[in-house]
């Protein structure tokens, strides 16, 4: 079994997350983007199987500040370039589950899933 939880550590959907995984004794890695840093194959891996629109966090401060050039993304490759530059555009958090990519926090999303 492998879970890492992807995010920021001072975000308070994050932090929801992180509780709910200790309080229902899921062990994890936490990866920060801010801190750990992210990497184009990780962003490509979201992206194949996570819907970029679903992925980009349009409601954030990141995403107000863009350029309307910047937020009319055309390919997959601009939208990886994006992430890579403003890491905080992803829509946190990002839950792996043994390569399966979770986006956002949800009590019942989060016991849906098979942890074991």
């Amino acid at each position: 079994m492998s879970v890492t939880l992807y995010g920021i550590k001072n975000c308070d959907t994050v932090k929801k997350a992180r509780q709910w995984l200790d309080k229902h004794s899921v062990p994890y890695a936490f990866h920060d983007f801010r801190k750990d840093g992210l990497d184009k194959n990780l962003v490509k891996n979201f992206l194949q199987q996570i819907d970029q629109d679903m992925l980009i966090n349009k409601r954030g401060l990141s995403w107000r500040k863009l350029s309307e050039q910047e937020k009319n993304i055309r390919s997959q490759r601009q939208a990886v370039t994006l992430i890579l530059a403003q890491p905080t555009l992803i829509k946190r958090p990002v839950l792996d589950v043994n390569g399966i990519y979770y986006v956002g926090f949800d009590d019942s999303k989060y016991r849906s899933i098979n942890f074991n």
